[in-house]
C-alpha cells in the first residue's frame, strides 16, 4: 500500500481517488472543500485537507509524505504545480494539460531522480500510449485520432455538454491546431476542415482541428503524417465559429461568455452521457484502428470522460509504483508507452474497469 497524494477533486478527481483509495492510502486536496467532503463521504477512508496549489509552500507541504502524486488541477494552474511537485523530489503523474512546455521542467525532474508521466488521460493518453507501443515494433507512416465527449441525448442549439469547465473547451477551440503534413508542421485554425464521419456505437459525427498531438509533434517527428480532431454531433464547429468571430471569446469576454455556456453545457447530475475514441495507425502495407465506446456509468454515478481519463491517470500511478517504468525526467506517455510491457499494463487496466480498447 502507498501514500498517494492528489491535488484536485473536480468531476475527473473523484474518479480517480475512489480508484486508488481501494489499494492504497490516498490524501486528497482541493480548494473547494465542499467537492472534498461530498468524496469523503463516498469513501471515508480517503484523507482530505483544503489546499491552494498557486501556494508553493503549502503544496509542498502537503505531499511531504509521498510516495507519488496524483496532479489534476485545471490548466492554467498545472506548469506551476508540477514544478513545485518535481522542486519536492516527488514522483508524479499529471493531468493537468496545462498550455505551458512541461519539457521546459526536465532538467529539474533528472536532477531530483523522479519520474514524471505528464498528459496520462484519455486524449491525450491513450492514444499516445498506443503509438509509443506501436513504433517501437514498425515505421509508422501516418498517425491520427477523434475524440469526443458527448451527451447521449443531444439538445439544440449546442448539441453538447462539457465534462469539464466550459472555459477549457473554448481555449480547445480557439487555439491553432498543429499537424504534420508530409513531414512539414502545419498549422490550422482549431475548429477548421469540418467533416462528417461515421463512428462504430454512435453513427454521423462532425470531426474538426484542434490542437491534441501536442507533445508527439516533437518526440515522433519521424513520422510523416499526424493529425487529431474533436468530435461532435453536427452543427456545433459551426455554431463555435460563430461565437468566435462575434469577439465572445476574446480575453475581456471569454470569461462572461464561459459562465452563460455554463448554464448551457453543465451535465446534469445522472445525465447520460459517451466518450469516443478511435485511433489509426499505418505504416508497412498495415492499417491498425483502436476503438474506444464507454458511457456513464450508473451505478457507480461516474461519466465516461471521467473513467476514461481518470482510470488512464490511475493505472500510470500503478505503473510507476509496480515497477514497469522508472526512468527518470519528465516523460509524455507516447515515450511510455516505447518500453516493454507498459501499454500491455494500460490496456488490461482499463480493460479491468470495464473500459475495453478494440483492436482490428
Amino acid at each position: 500500500m502507498a501514500k498517494i497524494f492528489q491535488i484536485g477533486a473536480g468531476l475527473v478527481g473523484r474518479t480517480m481517488a475512489i480508484d486508488l483509495a481501494k489499494n492504497h492510502e490516498l490524501h486528497l486536496a482541493d480548494f473547494n472543500y465542499s467537492l472534498l467532503q461530498k468524496i469523503q463521504s463516498k469513501c471515508p477512508s480517503i484523507k482530505i485537507k483544503q489546499l491552494d496549489a498557486t501556494d508553493k509552500n503549502q503544496l509542498q507541504a502537503f505531499i511531504k509524505q509521498a510516495d507519488i502524486v496524483l496532479l489534476a488541477v485545471p490548466g492554467f494552474l498545472g506548469f506551476h504545480a508540477l514544478k513545485c511537485i518535481l522542486e519536492a523530489g516527488k514522483d508524479v503523474v499529471d493531468i493537468s494539460f496545462s498550455a505551458e512546455d512541461f519539457m521546459a521542467l526536465s532538467s529539474i525532474a533528472e536532477s531530483k531522480g523522479v519520474t514524471a508521466i505528464v498528459d496520462a488521460g484519455v486524449a491525450p493518453g491513450i492514444p499516445n500510449y498506443l503509438l509509443g507501443y506501436h513504433d517501437s515494433l514498425m515505421k509508422i507512416e501516418s498517425f491520427e485520432y477523434y475524440v469526443g465527449g458527448l451527451p447521449k441525448y443531444p439538445k439544440p442549439p449546442y448539441n453538447y455538454k462539457a465534462p469539464f469547465s466550459p472555459i477549457d473547451v473554448i481555449e480547445e477551440y480557439t487555439r491553432p491546431a498543429r499537424m504534420m503534413v508530409n513531414r512539414v508542421l502545419v498549422e490550422k485554425p482549431a475548429l477548421s476542415d469540418i467533416e462528417i464521419k461515421a463512428f462504430k456505437d454512435v453513427g454521423n459525427l462532425e470531426a474538426f482541428n484542434t490542437d491534441g498531438l501536442r507533445s508527439i509533434l516533437t518526440t515522433m517527428p519521424h513520422i510523416p503524417n499526424m493529425k487529431e480532431k474533436t468530435l461532435r454531433f453536427p452543427g456545433h464547429a459551426n455554431l463555435m465559429q460563430s461565437l468566435h468571430k462575434s469577439g465572445k471569446f476574446d480575453p475581456d469576454q471569454i470569461e462572461d461568455t464561459s459562465k452563460s455556456l455554463l448554464k448551457e453545457w453543465e451535465l446534469s447530475p445522472g445525465e447520460s452521457e459517451f466518450t469516443i475514441l478511435d485511433v489509426i495507425i499505418k505504416g508497412e502495407n498495415k492499417s491498425i484502428s483502436y476503438h474506444l465506446y464507454d458511457e456513464y456509468d450508473k451505478n457507480n454515478d461516474m461519466t465516461s470522460m471521467s473513467r476514461s481519463t481518470g482510470f488512464t491517470a490511475t493505472a500510470s500511478i500503478e505503473l510507476i509504483l509496480n515497477g514497469y517504468f522508472k526512468d527518470n525526467g519528465i516523460f509524455p506517455p507516447e515515450l511510455v508507452g516505447k518500453k516493454e510491457g507498459c501499454t500491455k499494463f494500460i490496456l488490461n487496466y482499463l480493460k479491468d474497469r470495464d473500459l475495453s480498447i478494440e483492436r482490428s
